[in-house]
């Protein structure tokens, strides 16, 4: 699905579109597109007719255009969602799922594309954050300028976890995904699977700098696409994923010290990694494993 990068392309290309425009009419043509706007798709096109759209925001992967009146219009892209702006009387897309047509349409309306329909449009209350109140407990990503690196290495070692199940933790830190988490490890020179209690304030602080450069790298190329199904606004796909050093590159050299690029099954997901400059932690053995517990 799109991390960070990917979202905030979508985001920056909204803000020149909608912003300040008026809403004149919604059509929703597969429910499971509003399927998280629990009062239906009728509803759902009551609420944005005659609304008036601010400029979007985004928290990690979750964007939303706040509406006049309290409300705002989140989208979750899922695996394959496309936000696309098209001019009026533009054919329709073969997985068109929901037009948004503004009082103003000859600068063209809002369209929401979905093959997979995994992702969705949903109106929610905002919270006195300016948060749509579903996505609430989402943390601040990395990108943030209020993210609190002191506060995340604290919750950090207190998971009790592995670094990158952490990462991919929205409520510890948000945007990152399998990929980008995949890149700033292996900057990091650290192993997915290297538990997060051993981590200190400098490793820590090593590896938000890594997620940073990685981020704001794929922000100024477009994102990563694979395939099709991500795209900016106008339909034009983004090329990090030229310039990946980790991610996808099982086999081939790696680009720090030359050892074959592994992958690893891990979470219904694959990990890829260098064997040699991400090497695995210890296994802490078991005579010592239960003495330590025995002291606690």
């Amino acid at each position: 699905m799109p991390e960070l990068p990917e979202v905030e392309v979508v985001r920056r290309g909204l803000e020149r579109w909608v912003g300040g425009r008026t809403v004149a009419s919604a059509e929703v043509f597969h429910p499971r597109a509003v399927r998280r706007h629990l009062a239906g798709p009728d509803d759902f096109a009551a609420r944005l007719r005659g609304a008036r759209v601010d400029v979007p925001h985004r928290r990690g992967k979750y964007l939303w255009l706040p509406l006049e009146g309290g409300s705002a219009l989140l989208a979750h892209l899922g695996m394959s969602g496309q936000l696309l702006i098209q001019p009026a009387g533009a054919p329709d897309e073969k997985h068109l799922r929901v037009r948004i047509v503004f009082a103003d349409p000859a600068r063209g309306e809002l369209r929401f594309v979905d093959q997979r329909t995994f992702g969705g449009l949903s109106v929610h209350p905002l919270t006195a954050a300016g948060l749509p109140d579903v996505i609430a407990h989402i943390a601040r990503d990395p990108l943030d300028p209020e993210f609190d690196e002191e506060a995340f290495h604290r919750a950090l070692r207190s998971r009790r976890t592995t670094v990158k199940r952490a990462l991919l933790d929205q409520s510890l830190i948000s945007g990152v995904g399998n990929i980008y988490a995949d890149e700033a490890l292996w900057r990091s020179q650290l192993h997915y699977d290297r538990p997060t209690a051993t981590f200190t304030r400098p490793r820590t602080a090593l590896l938000l700098t890594h997620l940073r450069e990685v981020m704001t790298e794929a922000l100024a190329q477009g994102g990563t696409s694979f395939d099709s199904l991500y795209v900016d606004i106008n339909g034009a796909s983004g090329y990090f994923d030229r310039s990946l050093d980790a991610y996808g590159r099982e086999h081939q050299p790696c680009r720090r010290c030359g050892a074959q690029m592994r992958r690893r099954a891990w979470m219904n997901r694959s990990s890829y990694f260098c064997p040699r400059c991400q090497r695995p932690p210890r296994a802490v053995p078991a005579v010592r494993a239960v003495g330590r517990q025995a002291s606690q």
